[in-house]
């Protein structure tokens, strides 16, 4: 019956990354997978376990017990970027992004690059790399006129959103599962990742600004007009970012999970944004006048307006996952991983070059249940890395990648021929960072 479970599990899997080639939602074989595998569980009565780091054995545990305390821990995750997701839409619903626009003061190609790379790595470590990506290649449809030339940008973009989410603890999703599961901790994670993701971009930046695309001035298109502006837009775009890193800091204050603190970021950048917008939001009194009102509300229009698709994805991916730790399948795949492969680095390496074709949320949920190392070891930090900036090396690789693709339909094979070889660069090159880093400076 378990080989079963693992049948399914890999089916959903193919069916999750051929995603674009069947035209059907990953979310749909996600949650499928999910509930199939905890009902089959259920009917067979099967054993489940709980592993126990500090001894590396399984414990036996009751069906019950051991759902609540998974759907725990799936919970605090999506509680946490429904919070992220509609603070973000609030800063765009006072079209908050456009300050960003400021920052432009150049016509040269290569200085330009260096300015929306920077921006990238920097935003998608406090917005998510998904966002970033989202927010930067808008603002790049309104500076460049060469669709050409904007292919080049929004390839360079996608790796530096990656690498500048790998070292965030809210960054990326996998580096909040990680942090969330208390496999890292936020200052940790920043020492240990920080540079490696910096080499990871820089080398790859470094290179293409030398190159025929980047040579030479563009016009650059600033039509404020084609957006209305609003007085509180700069005001909300730094009091929303605040409230995203306030979370870190509230956490190592008061050591509650990571979505209360979101959850309090959220309420008050919530008030300031009705508070702004002038409109009443009624929650008790339901009357026409107050219905009326919230669908002005910025905090109505901004949680109508979040990612419900990937919450739910997210939910029976790791659920998923859940049941073959439940069942104790993981821990043994990773014990029959390090017999085949002693050499731990190599065993990640080759995750993050998975995480290219296959998407790094279940690779990193799977090796959450895999390995027993205790918080802030230095194999989280190189999985936060390897799985952060190895989906790079495709455009179907992450979810920063997926948007570009879509944003300005990107050709697989364009970014395969011009763009893959530069991510592999870079994540080699961090990689190589990462490693000396960990065994020669950390250590002395």
């Amino acid at each position: 019956m378990e080989t079963l479970i693992v049948i399914i599990f890999v089916l959903g899997y193919l069916a999750i990354t051929l995603e674009h080639k069947l035209k059907i939602d990953k979310l749909i074989p996600a949650l499928a997978m999910m509930a199939i595998l905890w009902a089959i569980i259920a009917l067979n009565h099967l054993n489940v376990f709980e592993v126990n780091a500090e001894l590396r054995e399984l414990e036996k545990s009751d069906l019950e017990s051991m759902l609540l305390h998974h759907i725990g821990k799936t919970a605090e995750i999506l509680i946490f970027l429904i919070g992220a997701m509609t603070i973000v839409e609030i800063i765009d619903y006072f079209n908050g992004f456009e300050t960003i626009k400021n920052f432009i003061k150049t016509k040269k190609k290569a200085n330009l690059l260096w300015i929306f790379s920077l921006l990238a790595f920097v935003l998608s470590a406090i917005i998510d790399n998904l966002t970033a990506t989202i927010v930067l290649i808008t603002i790049l449809q309104k500076v460049i006129k060469d669709r050409e030339l904007r292919l080049w940008f929004a390839g360079i973009i996608v790796i530096a959103a990656n690498s500048g989410g790998a070292w965030s603890p809210i960054g990326d999703v996998t580096t909040t599962m990680l942090w969330i599961g208390k496999k890292v901790s936020a200052a940790q994670l920043i020492e240990h990742v920080l540079i490696p993701s910096i080499v990871s971009f820089i080398i790859p930046v470094l290179i293409v600004s030398k190159m025929k695309p980047f040579r030479g001035s563009i016009d650059v298109i600033l039509d404020q007009d084609e957006v209305k502006t609003s007085k509180h837009g700069a005001t909300m775009l730094y009091l929303g970012l605040g409230g995203i890193i306030f979370v870190p800091i509230f956490k190592t204050l008061t050591h509650l999970p990571p979505y209360v603190g979101m959850m309090l970021s959220l309420a008050i950048v919530a008030a300031f944004a009705e508070v702004f917008s002038r409109k009443i939001f009624s929650l008790t009194n339901i009357s026409e006048e107050s219905e009326t009102a919230s669908h002005h509300s910025p905090v109505h229009h901004s949680l109508g307006r979040i990612e419900l698709p990937s919450i739910l994805f997210f939910l029976g991916i790791l659920m998923a996952v859940a049941a073959l730790e439940s069942l104790g399948q993981l821990f043994h795949f990773a014990e029959a991983l390090n017999l085949a492969i002693p050499n731990t680095d190599i065993v990640i390496g080759l995750l993050g070059i998975g995480s290219a074709v296959i998407d790094n949320v279940p690779l990193v949920a799977a090796s959450m249940g895999m390995f027993p190392n205790p918080e802030d070891s230095p194999l989280w930090h190189f999985i936060a890395y390897s799985a952060g900036t190895g989906g790079s090396m495709l455009i179907i690789g992450s979810a920063a990648g997926v948007v570009a693709m879509g944003l300005e339909k990107i050709d697989f094979f364009w970014y395969l021929k011009k763009i893959s070889w530069l991510a592999f660069l870079g994540f080699l090159g961090g990689a190589v960072s990462f490693v000396l880093i960990r065994d020669f400076i950390l250590n002395v």
